[in-house]
């Protein structure tokens, strides 16, 4: 029993180390869900996901309003089309602890993050990140994987907000092109460049 035990605990972590295995490009749809401190839904977003590693990513949202985050591989784009803003900030800086850093970056996981398998759940493996960035706006991330995908992201941060995503659709090491990787501020758009 003993045996069975360390096996199930640690398929978590096995499924993480499987999805990021040999892993180039993802393209997911997404569904995202913030959760007040109560556990209230108190938004939820649709949109496409892009991963090119290293270093780059695209969160193309388009449900209820459309907003755009682009990372490059220097920096971190983040488009508003509704408030014609563009906000911009280093991406080393911005990645820090975060799950888009444990997503776009191929070094080894455990140098940014303490990994704790958790067993199954929901008919998926569960794992748990705990960001070894003490300046971190997030205090843990779990991710639930079906095999080599992953299907559930949820993020607690600082103040005892959960976000939530529910990945489908999912299609990996698709040639993708450069253009989803590259932005350029419109004309006539506010860049204050932080964020």
């Amino acid at each position: 029993m003993l045996f069975a035990g360390l096996l199930w605990a640690g398929a978590g972590t096995a499924h993480l180390h499987a999805f990021l295995d040999n892993l180039g490009t993802l393209q997911a749809k997404f569904e995202q869900s913030v959760l007040d401190q109560s556990h209230n839904t108190a938004e939820r977003f649709q949109g496409v996901f892009y991963l090119r590693r290293p270093g780059q990513f695209r969160w193309d949202y388009s449900e209820p309003y459309e907003q755009l985050i682009v990372a490059d591989g220097e920096r971190i784009w983040i488009y508003d089309s509704d408030l014609d803003q563009v906000n911009h900030r280093p991406q080393e800086e911005a990645l820090s602890g975060t799950p888009a850093q444990l997503l776009s970056d191929t070094g080894p996981i455990e140098d940014n993050f303490e990994v704790i398998d958790i067993g199954e759940s929901q008919g998926m493996a569960w794992v748990e990140l705990i960001p070894r960035d003490k300046e971190s706006q997030f205090v843990r991330i779990l991710l639930a994987f079906m095999g080599k995908e992953l299907r559930r992201m949820e993020m607690a941060d600082q103040f005892g907000q959960v976000t939530r995503f529910q990945f489908y659709d999912i299609q990996r090491n698709l040639a993708l092109p450069d253009k989803l990787f590259e932005f350029e501020p419109p004309e006539n758009v506010d860049s204050d460049g932080s964020y």
